[in-house]
Formats: C-alpha cells, sequence, structure tokens
C-alpha cells in the first residue's frame, strides 16, 4: 500500500528510531517497502540502513534530489515521505490507512497530509513553536517536510513530484498541491529538536522565516540554502 522514502545524510541520530517507528505498519502490510536514500553520508547512517533491510539508494546530498529519486524508484500506490530525525507516533499507521481508503474508495477527494509537527523537548519555547507551526497549518495549510507527507501517487505525478532544489522543496511541493487538496492529521510527528538546542530557538525560527520569505520572493534557492547553512 505505501512506499516510504526516507532522505538522509549524516543521520545516525536519528535514524533508527524513526525506522523502527515503521515496523508495526511493515508488519501489517501497511508499509510495502522502505527506500533510504543517502546523500554521501560518512557516519553510521549506511550500517544502520543495512541492518533495518530497508532499501538503500544514493544520491546527491540535495534532499529535492533525493525525495525525487526515492519516489521514482517507489512502486507503491502511495508514498510517504519522512525525514530521517522525525518519529511517528504509535497508532499512525491507523489513521493513515483510513484516509487512505476513504479517498481509493472515492468517499474523498484526493488530498495529501501531513502529521502534526512536535519536538522531543520540554519547556516553554519548544511548545511555543508547536503552537506556531500549527498556526501556520490551520491558516495557510502549509506543512513543513519534518511533518511528513503522504501522498498518492496519482496526485504526485499529478502534481509534478518534487522538485530537485537544494532547499524549500517541501513548501514547493506543497504549493503545488493547494491548500484544498492538503489536510493535517491528528498524529504527531515528532522531530529532533536537537537544531532548536544547538542554533537557539528564537534564532533558528526567525532563520526559518526568513527563508521561507525570501522563496516567496523569489530568491533563487541556491543563495537561500548558502543562507541557511
Amino acid at each position: 500500500m505505501i512506499s516510504v522514502v526516507i532522505p538522509t545524510l549524516n543521520a545516525e541520530d536519528g535514524l533508527a528510531a524513526c525506522l523502527t517507528a515503521l515496523v508495526p505498519a511493515a508488519i501489517q502490510g501497511i508499509v510495502r517497502e522502505v527506500i533510504v536514500v543517502d546523500g554521501g553520508s560518512n557516519d553510521r547512517t549506511l550500517k544502520i540502513i543495512e541492518q533495518s533491510g530497508a532499501e538503500l539508494l544514493r544520491s546527491g546530498p540535495s534532499r529535492g534530489e533525493q525525495l525525487s529519486a526515492g519516489a521514482a524508484h517507489a512502486n507503491s500506490p502511495w508514498l510517504l515521505f519522512l525525514h530521517s530525525d522525525t518519529v511517528l507516533e504509535p497508532g499512525w499507521e491507523r489513521e493513515v490507512s483510513a484516509l487512505a481508503e476513504r479517498i481509493d474508495s472515492g468517499r474523498r477527494r484526493p488530498t495529501a497530509a501531513a502529521f502534526r509537527f512536535a519536538l522531543d523537548d520540554d519547556g516553554f519555547r519548544p511548545r511555543m513553536i508547536e503552537a506556531g507551526v500549527a498556526m501556520r497549518c490551520a491558516l495557510f495549510r502549509l506543512p513543513y517536510g519534518d511533518q511528513g507527507l503522504l501522498i498518492s501517487r496519482q496526485l504526485y505525478q499529478q502534481v509534478g513530484g518534487y522538485s530537485r532544489l537544494p532547499l524549500m522543496e517541501d513548501v514547493d511541493i506543497v504549493r503545488r498541491i493547494g491548500r484544498r487538496r492538503m489536510t493535517v492529521l491528528r498524529t504527531r510527528a515528532v522531530t529532533s529538536a536537537v537544531r532548536y538546542r544547538q542554533g537557539g530557538y528564537v534564532r533558528r525560527s526567525v532563520r526559518n522565516l526568513s527563508c521561507l520569505t525570501l522563496y516567496f520572493l523569489r530568491v533563487p534557492t541556491r543563495i537561500i540554502a548558502r543562507l541557511y547553512g
């Protein structure tokens, strides 16, 4: 039913947990294949992929290129794109299966879906980030890649798939999907807060917003990628 595509680049810290969360769905036959597209890791990422039994593809380090390559290789009618530092909450497969079944049976018009955003950190600052993301999704239906993306192959091909961009590939495809064809699931996608803790919650939030603003101002993504670091 579902092919999961995960881009990696030196992802040893979070990849094992990301893959483990997929096991129950694989046992039930909901996840048919897991494709990890590596962009040139030199840590233990490749060893983790080998031990997990996931299929390994190699590409350049551009996440848009990795996601595009994984989707082209996948065989299932549904695609689920996940970041390697994101862990889906237990039971996610039930909500995803129910949505896919309603769409496949014609009881719901074709739509893509993302998960609710959460950070694996305690305190006021991560909760504020989560609230801001929830507001952005409610107002603009604009989830980021760390919320995952569930989409049928038919709709994926209809909108043109992932562009081979070095950054903002998630915003790019969601804009092409459109607000009316995007929904946010109840299940949380819990993402590592390491980058927020290392870079500072405020500083990283400002940088993310700046990148989004530059993208909407049509600044080339290669320039935004250099500024993002």
